[in-house]
């Protein structure tokens, strides 16, 4: 059986950022925990990171982009570009079942083992079983209400956790100005 920890989601607004992820982890069609935290800061608070996917390969790929992004100050590109070629490359690593989505003050950006490095036009990512859910609830508050982006995030998850069975209302998010 895998674990399976699901919904992110980053939405960018009026100069804010704003990640935040459910606190449902599953083992097959168990819910083994409810209330875990798959949002963090790193860098002294400057750099937000959120995982979607195998808990332990999320934490794992977490601690990895910390080191790079210390590798690295104040280049978020720089170290999501290290630690995708490094996920992409390293046998052990490629095993890693986990997306990760990482945001700084300036950039938002999705990180894959296939190498993917992605940012967003919109300000909006998401991943996870409702993260298609989150991002489409996302995209109709940001056009449709004057929330800011910390509100988003959580009405949006909210709605994904109405839909999707991963996804649960334990909402944890974090911002920054």
């Amino acid at each position: 059986m895998d674990w399976h920890a699901t919904t992110i989601l980053m939405v960018r607004r009026d100069g804010r950022v704003a990640l935040g992820g459910d606190g449902q982890v599953t083992l097959g069609a168990t819910v083994m925990k409810a209330d875990a935290v798959k949002v963090r800061r790193l860098v002294e608070g400057k750099v937000l990171a959120g995982f979607a996917g195998s808990a332990a390969d999320g934490f794992a790929l977490l601690e990895r982009f910390e080191a790079k992004i210390k590798d690295h100050p104040q280049n978020l590109l720089r170290a999501a570009t290290e630690l995708a070629k490094q996920w992409r490359t390293d046998r052990a690593l490629r095993r890693l079942e986990a997306l990760l989505i990482v945001a700084d003050e300036r950039h938002g950006l999705l990180i894959s083992g296939s190498g993917d490095v992605i940012q967003p036009t919109d300000g909006l990512l998401s991943a996870g079983s409702g993260g298609p859910y989150a991002l489409a609830a996302a995209r109709a508050l940001l056009a449709h209400t004057n929330l800011p982006a910390a509100s988003i995030v959580r009405e949006s998850l909210k709605i994904a956790a109405g839909i999707d069975i991963y996804t649960n209302e334990h909402v944890t998010v974090e911002e920054l100005p």
